[in-house]
């Protein structure tokens, strides 16, 4: 009995011993976790990337920009060999002056045109009213001319005046029938002269069919100054945004193909964590919800961000994420983006974990994982 005695203490002991292990266990995982209402998640830091790319082929002369620089929107990252485009630069622009001096030409031809051929016209005109004045004024005398040699031949012949008298009158009259004449065919050169000087406003409409044809020729070559300009400046190949190099994919004498990425940029200051939850938590979750992550770097200081994405369906749990539950199989991605990212202290790829609040009356807590 003495015996069994001694047997049975130390296994109480032991008994006593791992219950109370077991209960210390429990007592510290169970304070390792967050309480109801925050959500604990960890992923890496993301940036939506932006690549400066080539518009067209061409080999890289120039790269201005390299790993870890900061870039402006707009700012010169690489240039292109320009020589031969330089060259249908300077052709196009020789073209557009020729074109450019014929219709300056034309269209002075066209001012005097359009000033001489009204002036022609008045002028001929002028001329018809004043032949035609002429012929009814030769008119007129040869009228009288003529009363005067009938009546001169009637005394005549009943012998009251001499026949000189007589013959003067008839001469008189034939020379007025001579003027008449005359004075048509004056009317009718007049009109022929009007007639052309009128045929000026063709030659207008001519002239003005050249100023148009060569101002369209004009256009064609200043058209094609500004697509050859426009290729010069298009190898010239700049940051499409704001943000770092993160990477420098290109180097001096490399040949880049159409839409060929030169280098690749973030933008600091839109940074975001994508993080996996359990498919138990997820319909604790919501749009909006406030988010605070830590990053192992600096321990006593969050960043805040917003739950600004949650995926409508599940994935298995990636290899390379950590999750609190081993047993959970279904996770879905969520976007947690980043607020401020003062001095740039975030840059992606750094790991970090993250405090979703579902319930505003619970207190945050930094990230506890059992």
């Amino acid at each position: 009995m003495e015996n069994k005695n001694k047997l049975l203490g130390p296994v109480l002991i032991g008994i006593a011993a791992a219950v109370i292990g077991i209960g210390v266990f429990y007592y510290f995982a169970e304070s390792r976790k967050l309480p109801e209402g925050l959500i604990a998640a960890n992923g890496r830091i993301e940036g939506d990337r932006i690549v400066a790319a080539a518009k067209y082929p061409g080999r890289v002369s120039k790269m201005f920009a390299k790993e870890g620089d900061t870039v402006k929107a707009g700012a010169v990252v690489a240039q292109l060999e320009d020589e031969s485009f330089q060259a249908k630069v300077e052709q196009a622009r020789q073209a557009f002056t020729g074109a450019d001096a014929q219709l300056k030409a034309a269209q002075a031809n066209l001012d005097i045109a359009q000033r001489e051929v009204p002036m022609g016209v008045s002028v001929a005109d002028a001329s018809v009213s004043q032949a035609q004045a002429m012929w009814a004024k030769a008119t007129a005398v040869e009228s009288q001319a003529k009363l005067d040699a009938a009546r001169n031949k009637d005394l005549f012949e009943r012998g009251v005046i001499e026949r000189h008298r007589y013959e003067q009158a008839d001469l008189a009259w034939q020379v007025a029938q001579s003027d008449v004449k005359a004075a048509q065919e004056a009317i009718n050169r007049a009109k022929q002269g009007s007639a052309q000087a009128g045929l000026g406003n063709d030659k207008i409409k001519a002239k003005q069919q050249d100023v148009d044809a060569l101002r369209a020729q004009r256009d064609r070559a200043a058209a094609a100054v500004t697509e050859a300009e426009s290729v010069l400046s298009d190898l010239v190949i700049k940051s499409p945004g704001t943000g770092v190099v993160l990477t420098r994919l290109r180097e001096p004498g490399e040949v880049v193909m159409p839409g060929g990425s030169v280098v690749e940029i973030v933008d600091l200051d839109h940074l975001y964590l994508k993080v996996y939850v359990p498919e138990s938590k997820i319909g604790q979750l919501r749009l909006g919800l406030p988010v605070r992550i830590y990053i192992d770097a600096q321990p006593d200081q969050f960043y805040e961000a917003t739950v600004s994405y949650i995926s409508s369906r599940a994935e298995f749990t990636p290899k390379e994420v950590q999750t609190t539950d081993e047993r959970v199989k279904l996770v879905y991605a969520v976007k947690l983006v980043i607020a401020k990212n003062p001095d740039h202290k975030l840059t992606p790829g750094i790991p970090a974990d993250a405090v979703i609040r579902w319930k505003e009356s619970v207190a945050w807590q930094k990230p506890r994982w059992n």
